[in-house]
């Protein structure tokens, strides 16, 4: 049976480290003929409760270098950030410092051309192709595919719902590889197969699930209500099957393999064992995790945001869900600065007097995200109020178009975003640096 070790992080981090690693060691060593290991984590944001815990990587790194490896670590934050920015403010650069690791920002290397591969959807009623058939995949992942035999790949990612993909465990942290702007387009219905073709090209040596604490009704939980979105969950989950990990995680959170899509497509598809009656579980009784937890968001949102969904088609991996969380936590965690008096406009399928409803009601300027959102109503509006009054995000929602509509419709500025954590210098200096390392990385600025 393939097997999932479960260690219990409340004995202290390094035992838990070292515990599942001498168990993973019982099956082979971890480090290959190069002694390189490449560490990717969960770095999407610098938002508290959504990377992976910098105290986790740093035993991880340590484990690995009393073994005698060079590291190496990984990662391409989500769109409207930067790497180096998503670093410095979690602390990871300090880490990798501080332990002689190397720092790879994969938003700032050259890329190679791949092609998704577009197997059936599991869908009894398919939709159409992927609009976007090829994507970009960044040089030290691409020399990583080339030499699997030689160095060793780590995925590091966080125990987290989320509210597109179900849940963002060790195939959904690999989502950080493509270049941006790759990612919005097909972020839709087809985005569970798309997970499932980069994990197709690489699959991690061992993928170590972070559970000190997990986010529920979403990924990206506002600070503001962290109290009852972030659970204590003092874990650490870790195989060789990325997916058999996978599997041992959604069930944490009370899920099984068909209530996430991207996991079902990756059994079927044969790319690791998805059975859990087949998956031996060391370390913890699953029987003992009885809640079901929701991945979706809450809904609460503010009421000073008139938001308008299609009636025809609105994608919960798209331009609903990414805009939706986005604005819930501009709304709560920055109650003092953010203004609303806007509307968003979303999906397909709107009232023909929709410009009249949103006059009558006092609305005149607002954000229209998403490309069946923008063919449909997007230049009535723009006609209606104005171009500088109506933002567009294009694709199945442009997360850094997104952001920076937000920001200007609701008063704020990316310097908001930071607050204390950098000064408005080093974060200039920051980006600065990044564009002279030819980032790719799309931004509100």
């Amino acid at each position: 049976m393939t097997e999932v070790f479960i260690s219990d992080t409340k004995k202290g981090l390094t035992k838990a480290v070292n515990e599942i690693f001498s168990n993973l060691e019982e099956t082979g060593s971890i480090l290959k003929e190069s002694k390189e290991v490449y560490i990717k984590v969960n770095g999407i944001d610098f938002k508290k409760h959504s990377y992976t815990s910098p105290e986790v990587l740093k035993e991880v790194i340590r484990y690995c270098v009393d073994k005698g490896a060079k590291i190496y670590v990984m990662e391409n934050s989500t769109q409207a950030n930067m790497t180096r920015i998503v670093f410095e403010i979690t602390g990871y650069r300090q880490i990798c410092e501080e332990l002689g690791a190397n720092i790879i920002y994969l938003d700032e290397q050259e890329t190679e051309n791949f092609e998704f591969n577009g197997k059936p959807s599991i869908s009894d009623d398919p939709k159409e192709g992927y609009i976007l058939k090829n994507f970009r995949l960044p040089k030290t992942i691409v020399d990583i595919i080339k030499n699997r035999n030689a160095v060793t790949y780590i995925n590091l990612p966080k125990l987290k719902t989320h509210s597109m993909a179900r849940v963002t465990l060790g195939i959904k942290n690999q989502w950080g590889f493509p270049q941006h702007a790759d990612r919005s387009i097909d972020h839709n219905y087809n985005l569970h197969s798309k997970l499932v073709d980069v994990y197709e090209y690489i699959k991690p040596d061992i993928t170590i699930i972070d559970g000190t604490e997990g986010t529920i009704n979403g990924h990206y939980p506002p600070t503001a209500w962290e109290d009852k979105l972030v659970i204590p969950f003092n874990i650490l989950i870790a195989g060789r099957d990325t997916l058999s990990v996978d599997v041992v995680g959604a069930r944490i959170f009370g899920m099984d393999i068909a209530e996430v899509p991207h996991l079902k497509i990756a059994s079927q598809r044969g790319l690791g064992e998805g059975d859990i009656s087949k998956i031996k579980v060391i370390g913890k009784n699953l029987e003992d995790y009885k809640e079901k937890y929701d991945w979706n968001l809450p809904q609460i949102f503010p009421d000073n945001v008139k938001i308008v969904r299609g009636k025809k088609l609105l994608c919960i991996e798209g331009c609903q869900n990414n805009t939706l969380v986005t604005l819930q936590v501009f709304a709560n965690d920055y109650k003092e600065r953010f203004k609303g008096g806007w509307f968003l406009i979303i999906g397909k399928g709107h009232d023909d007097d929709l410009v009249e409803k949103l006059e009558t009601e006092g609305y005149k300027k607002g954000l229209v995200a998403g490309y069946c959102a923008i063919e449909e109503v997007g230049e009535k509006l723009r006609d209606a109020f104005g171009k500088r009054k109506v933002f567009f995000s294009g694709n199945c929602n442009n997360l850094a178009e997104t952001v920076r509509a937000i920001l200007k419709l609701s008063g704020m500025t990316v310097f908001d975003l930071v607050g204390n954590a950098l000064t408005n210098e080093k974060l200039m200096d920051l980006i600065d640096l990044a564009n002279k390392n030819n980032s790719t990385a799309l931004t509100p600025l």
